[in-house]
């Protein structure tokens, strides 16, 4: 056994490349000493000393280079995960961003509103085909996908939504939805992440980005992974090797009194529940047929139903920045709407009634838009607009506050409900948090209850 060390010629013969081979020799070594009387640990930190000029792949090496080698998990945050593996019975959130700053008076507005007669005229709601809400406020009907679970009390709007810290930039703007305020204020942790914290431990899966890098709102110590797709949470390289791989990351940490020991076991869990779920495929339930954005909503889908134990996820859907072409009834930003309602309304249809009542979507933008059209569209604005779509019955179909359009902020919608209550009190109700907790998960915020379930 002691002859596979990286520099006899034979190494090779263990993997397609030095790296590889001096890993799984790496891990035969070691579980040859897990044998000895001696002490491991000091035993393992005495060879990575030895082992500095580039003699083989140690544990401190190989988490060090993970990132850059072609070895690594393709998803290798899950190193930083918190290992728990308890069911989450308070259920899953999901916040989809918009980004760009959707124009949420194109999507939910007040029906034959004098002052958007007089200064949008391009862009009203149609009377005769937008489906009623409350108080006198009407839908797009690019939503009708979701009208049923709007009849049924799951489907809510909230207009106004804003807080003071926002500016008219997209990229300072998104900081501060997605961070909880300014990046001096946070500590440059996102939200999310601070929600995460609140909820405890769990697996690997507990927070999770579906796209190639993670939301500002799940930057920070809790460990999210961000994936595009199930099947690529996975290893890289030549398929042959990749148990082989996997079974040698394993074997470099079974048995070791080593900080980094049960993270890594929540990440090699995290890969056979993913290589699972890949390998057996995916076929939702319902006729469901995933378009577009979701697509996303598949992945989540196939994570939750799999048994992932999914707490927080994160969905992000371009394309909002209207400055032209918006087309309300029937152009560019009713398709738009239409694509995000046929998402939502797949993946709920594909959970179907029992798991769906234990999911709650969130959908918000940076900003909203100015409430007068430019030419043939809107520039950045205020006041936006939040969607809500639950398994758990909601407070009404328009909830927060409405003062209407006679105290207009420079020509946008003034902040009506704050945006952060308004996330706090959707989180807060999923998950059954003190406001106490939610006022910790925004700091430097004044938490104002907003009703939103039933």
């Amino acid at each position: 056994m002691n002859s596979l060390h990286p520099q006899v010629p034979d190494l090779l013969r263990l993997g397609p490349n030095r790296f590889e081979a001096a890993l799984r020799a790496e891990a035969m070594v070691v579980k040859e000493e897990q044998k000895a009387v001696r002490d491991r640990y000091l035993e393992l930190s005495r060879q990575e000393d030895e082992q500095e000029e580039g003699r083989g792949v140690t544990r401190r090496r190989f988490f060090v280079g993970a990132a850059a080698t072609t070895t690594a998990l393709a998803t290798s945050q899950f190193i930083t995960t918190q290992a728990s593996f308890a069911a989450t019975p308070t259920g899953t959130l999901i916040h989809v961003f918009l980004y760009g700053g959707a124009d949420a008076l194109s999507l939910f507005a007040p029906m034959d509103d004098a002052t958007l007669n007089r200064v949008r005229p391009s862009f009203t709601l149609a009377t005769n085909t937008s489906i009623p809400l409350d108080r006198g406020f009407g839908l797009n009907e690019s939503f009708a996908p979701l009208k049923k679970y709007l009849d049924a009390g799951q489907l809510a709007f909230i207009p106004g939504v804003s807080d003071r810290r926002l500016d008219r930039s997209h990229f300072a703007a998104q900081d501060t939805c997605q961070l909880g305020g300014l990046p001096a204020e946070t500590g440059g942790m996102g939200w999310l992440t601070n929600l995460a914290d609140k909820l405890g431990p769990g697996t690997a899966f507990r927070a999770v980005g579906i796209g190639s890098t993670l939301p500002r709102s799940l930057v920070g110590g809790g460990g999210a992974l961000a994936l595009n797709s199930v099947a690529s949470l996975n290893v890289n390289g030549d398929g042959k090797y990749k148990q082989p791989t996997v079974d040698a990351i394993k074997t470099l940490f079974t048995g070791v009194d080593h900080p980094i020991a049960t993270p890594v076991k929540a990440g090699i869990d995290a890969l056979t529940l993913a290589s699972k779920l890949a390998t057996e495929g995916y076929t939702p339930a319902n006729s469901v047929k995933y378009t577009g954005v979701g697509n996303a909503f598949k992945e989540l889908a196939q994570l939750i139903k799999g048994g992932a134990n999914v707490r927080i996820a994160t969905i992000g859907m371009g394309g909002w920045d209207t400055h032209e072409n918006q087309g309300t009834r029937g152009g560019y930003v009713a398709q738009h709407f239409g694509e995000l309602a046929a998402g939502m309304a797949a993946f709920f249809d594909d959970l179907g009634p029992d798991l769906a009542t234990n999911v709650t979507v969130m959908v918000s933008s940076e900003f909203g838009r100015r409430v007068a059209q430019n030419g043939t569209g809107t520039d950045h604005g205020h006041g936006g607009g939040v969607i809500c779509l639950s398994g758990k019955k909601l407070a009404g179909k328009l909830l927060g506050n409405w003062t209407g359009f006679d105290t207009l902020v420079n020509g946008d919608v003034p902040e009506m409900n704050n945006m952060f209550s308004v996330f706090g009190s959707i989180a807060q109700g999923r998950f059954g948090l003190t406001d106490a907790e939610v006022g910790q998960i925004f700091p430097r915020q004044t938490y104002t209850p907003v009703k939103i379930y039933a």
